[in-house]
Formats: structure tokens, sequence, C-alpha cells
């Protein structure tokens, strides 16, 4: 009698346990994005909100969310770092977002070690662009 299947049911079996554990792991992290004018004349141009979630698996990074409202169609969506939570910063990554004024965007990026601490400090944040504002329409830091 071969016990070639009681193999492939434990070997399975500690599959889907290795699978749970991982995603048992996993940190989210929530972003609601409002409207961040940088300056006095484009204030009136920047309007809309959305929200947004990260998903952190070891390095990897995924993110979706949604907007509406904006005075114009989006043009970019970036993954950025601040130096301190609130504090503007430098594009990491971009994303992929619908080029309307409501819709969805998403990304699935691999951090560096120091990234993920920044993440895990709050110093990441979501930043979308619009054609009406495209400095910066809608900002929201990825918070646990």
């Amino acid at each position: 009698m071969s016990h070639f299947p009681r193999v492939h049911v434990i070997f399975g079996g500690l599959l889907c346990l290795a699978q749970f554990t991982v995603s048992q792991s996993a940190e989210t992290f929530v972003a609601r994005l409002t409207m961040m004018p940088i300056e006095v004349a484009t204030r009136a141009n920047v309007a809309g909100s959305g929200s947004g979630s990260a998903t952190l698996d070891g390095q990897r990074l995924l993110v979706t969310g949604s907007f509406s409202g904006l005075q114009g169609s989006a043009t970019a969506a970036h993954l950025h770092e601040g130096i301190a939570l609130g504090i503007r910063g430098a594009p990491l990554f971009e994303l992929s977002v619908e080029s309307a004024t409501a819709g969805s965007f998403s990304g699935e990026v691999e951090l560096t070690p120091e990234q993920v601490e920044s993440l895990r400090q709050g110093r990441l944040y979501i930043q979308i662009r619009s054609e009406a504002a495209p400095d910066g329409n809608l900002w929201g830091w990825l918070l646990p």
C-alpha cells in the first residue's frame, strides 16, 4: 500500500497553515484623503475626498482606494514619504489611478526596511494630482 496520498494531505495541510500564518502577520493601514491646497492661488481648484487602505506583508505593500468630487480629472497618484506625520515629502512610488473626477487607485510596491519603518511611524502618504490642481489635490497619511 502506498503512502503517497497521505503525504499530499499532510503537505497540503502544512502549506495551508503556512499561508494562514503569513496572512495573520500582515499589517493594515488606512488613509482618509482630503483636500490639501499647497498655495492660496490653487485653493479654489482643490476639491473632493477619498479613502485608501494598505496591507503590509513582509516588505510588500498593497495600496487600494477610491476618490470622488475632483474638479478636474486625476492625472497621477503617488506614495510619498514625509519627514514626519503631516509634513510633505518626496514621492517614492507611482500608483495607478483612473483619469476621471471619481474613480480608484492602486499599486503594489516593495518597501525597503527603512520605508517599512516610515510607514509604521505614519510618515507615508497617498497624494492624488488632478488637472485642476497639478501640485496635489487629495492627500492622506497611512495610519494603523
